[in-house]
């Protein structure tokens, strides 16, 4: 957390936060009850040594003090904190060696109350988080030419 919290957000609002859930008895329960019935999911929570439940102040990134958006992005700006927030946090457990794996299905509002979430925080992912059995191989990465472009 101590380098994850360094991750840049909209006007340096830190809105992204962290709920880790290790207690076995939680995590079984939102494995069981707030995944959309979504195996891999399911087993993924169960067998890691901790759920993270990444989490973010609804309302701040990408809007102005009067709750007016600032661009024509609306709130697409707190997904994009959470996504830079998510990144930062994985790589970094990585470097510690640790694994993760981001899951995007899980019913939010089920989760929320599992994990009483205070009012105004909405859950942009959950990420399993542990030590590998194993390093899994790289699937085949487009090639830079794919992906880059020069005007």
């Amino acid at each position: 957390m101590e380098i994850a919290r360094y991750a840049p957000t909209w006007k340096n609002s830190q809105a992204p936060g962290y709920v880790v859930v290790d207690s076995q008895e939680l995590k079984e329960e939102i494995a069981a009850n707030c995944v959309a019935g979504f195996a891999k999911n399911a087993a993924m929570i169960r067998t890691s040594a901790a759920l993270v439940v990444l989490t973010y102040a609804s309302g701040i990134s990408g809007y102005e003090a009067d709750g007016s958006f600032s661009t024509t992005r609306g709130d697409a700006w707190e997904s994009f904190d959470a996504g830079i927030a998510c990144q930062s946090f994985c790589l970094t457990a990585w470097e510690k060696g640790l694994g993760s794996c981001i899951m995007g299905i899980f019913e939010e509002e089920k989760v929320a109350k599992a994990i009483e979430l205070p009012e105004g925080r909405r859950i942009a992912a959950l990420i399993a988080l542990g030590y590998p059995d194993e390093e899994p191989k790289v699937r085949p990465r487009k090639e830079v030419e794919e992906l880059l472009s020069f005007r």
